[in-house]
């Protein structure tokens, strides 16, 4: 029995899928919402919120992501960052699923990645979970309805979470799996109700397609000026590292949170929504965030009293708690989705050691050092195994599960960007100062208005003629005064109360730097640029 809009041509019948129970095309978000509670899997909540939990995935399974090996695609491959699966594993894969999901009840919802129409890619996202449509639903872009009878995929997604892998079987690592099959343009995965492999494995997809056409691919989020396009800001960042955060800013418009692109004139979206971390979150330091989260939003993996109101406060079921949202619910939000190139370019970095100053300005040679280096703190479980608590990492191009080419590949598209458009790059610290967030650290983390009027002074032009200081080991070049910032956040060298204390510090952060940059074969004045371990 099939409900919905459909192209007819084009019913999952027409994919091989058959003798399935109860078929949802294209429900709205109100029908999604009935429909998850009626199953079981969501509770309504206040405002009209949808309460979910994941169970026991409560972070995305990056080790469980394989790619299919064609020799199409073989010698593209970064395949030191991306686990392969035989062709006669996925086939046995996607056998054994399609007999799972026979008599049982699916949502289909056909959406489109990318708010650049020329480079659009039509998705078919075919969910076992009512609420991992509205989920879906909300973070990709929704055609007219007129349109969805003519819609026709370019990729499919089958999410069935209540089907188990078998390693020996089918080629894969474990129960879970997130099979990506670029030959077949199909992604399957199951064993997990976490969410967040909806919209990751739909990134990864793009990080392959778009460098294709020239375009980078980025794990950013992106604003522009209010009334001003072209004024246009992005933040490379990891999760919990503030770029939902600081992106969402009550000064400038939104474009989008987490996925872009940057081709020649433009900055665009490659969403619909948000899937914003709600640990801590509060309305006075993220009004925006906190507004969004109204009716048809989701909240995930958030402990809730027993009247329905979420505590974002407590995270004895996960430091991941999530909410998703559609761009339709922040009101400072741009139409089409897109801006112009942009001339201040953010890498955001949660620094647990406490010694990188709040914003260092970058040449266009340390740009390529920390955009490969990808440091960050790894904060709360964003991944399957990931203890509670907050650690030291490297994710290349701020996002390497995501990204199925060679890091210099994206390095290359992203220096060429900055290049011809004359972006200034800083490196903004959103983690310690006055001391490392260790256990036993001194350090406190830097308020969110602090780190907002550094934004501001990046993206208003204010630091790019500053007087500067130096700091010799991190071979980093600081504003030694920031518009509306306290002096004692600026150095952090003199912020710790003891310089030796400071340089053992940063001695043990620039050898790590050092270390990690040895992966990648680079020229000698990129790795000039970064920190001096020697």
């Amino acid at each position: 029995m099939a409900i919905g809009r459909v192209n007819p041509k084009f019913t999952l019948e027409a994919q091989g899928l058959n003798s399935l129970g109860k078929i949802h095309y294209n429900l709205p978000e109100p029908a999604l919402v009935e429909l998850a509670i009626k199953r079981g899997e969501a509770e309504l909540g206040q405002g009209g919120t949808v309460l979910v939990s994941t169970g026991k995935f409560t972070g995305r399974s990056p080790k469980d992501k394989h790619v299919v090996v064609t020799p199409d695609i073989n010698d593209t491959i970064w395949w030191d960052n991306n686990a392969k699966m035989s062709q006669d594993g996925f086939q046995r894969l996607k056998d054994d699923l399609f007999e799972h999901m026979k008599g049982r009840e699916y949502s289909v919802q056909d959406l489109v990645a990318g708010a650049d129409a020329q480079h659009a890619i039509n998705m078919r996202m075919i969910t076992e979970l009512a609420w991992h449509g509205l989920f879906i639903r909300h973070l990709l872009r929704r055609p007219d309805a007129e349109d969805l009878e003519e819609f026709i995929a370019d990729y499919t997604v089958i999410n069935c979470p209540s089907f188990k892998a078998d390693p020996k079987r089918h080629d894969c690592r474990s129960e879970t799996v997130i099979a990506m099959n670029f030959a077949e343009k199909m992604i399957l995965i199951a064993g997990t109700e976490y969410a967040g492999e909806n919209k990751k494995c739909v990134f990864t997809l793009l990080n392959y397609l778009l460098p294709e056409a020239g375009i980078m691919p980025m794990h950013c989020s992106a604003n522009h000026a209010t009334d001003n396009p072209v004024d246009t800001a992005i933040f490379f960042g990891l999760s919990g590292t503030g770029k939902t955060t600081l992106s969402a800013d009550p000064a400038r418009t939104l474009i989008g949170d987490d996925e872009h692109g940057w081709a020649k004139g433009s900055v665009f979206n490659l969403e619909g929504g948000c899937y914003a971390k709600t640990i801590n979150l509060s309305q006075k330091n993220e009004p925006i965030i906190w507004d969004a989260i109204r009716f048809g939003a989701i909240v995930e993996n958030v402990v809730v009293d027993g009247k329905r109101h979420a505590d974002y406060d407590d995270t004895s079921l996960t430091e991941n708690g999530r909410c998703c949202y559609p761009l339709e619910h922040v009101d400072k939000r741009t139409d089409t989705n897109a801006g112009g190139e942009p001339k201040c370019v953010i890498f955001l970095t949660c620094d647990v050691t406490g010694v990188l100053p709040p914003v260092s300005i970058l040449s266009k040679e340390a740009a390529a050092f920390h955009f490969l280096s990808g440091y960050t703190a790894r904060v709360g479980s964003t991944e399957v195994g990931a203890e509670a608590g907050i650690h030291p990492t490297f994710s290349t191009c701020f996002g390497a599960p995501f990204m199925p080419r060679p890091a210099g590949d994206y390095a290359e598209l992203l220096m060429k960007r900055v290049e011809d458009f004359d972006s200034q790059v800083y490196l903004v610290n959103t983690g310690w100062t006055g001391g490392s967030g260790a256990p036993d650290g001194t350090g406190a983390r830097f308020p969110i208005p602090v780190t907002r009027a550094i934004v501001h002074a990046c993206q208003s032009g204010a630091l790019l003629n500053a007087d500067t200081g130096h700091l010799d080991i991190l071979n980093l070049d600081f504003p030694t005064e920031i518009p509306g910032v306290d002096a004692k956040y600026v150095n952090p060298r003199a912020s710790w109360g003891g310089e030796a204390a400071y340089d053992e510090q940063a001695a043990k952060l620039a050898a790590l730097f050092a270390e990690n940059i040895k992966n990648f074969d680079v020229s000698d004045a990129i790795v000039a640029a970064g920190p001096n371990a020697g």
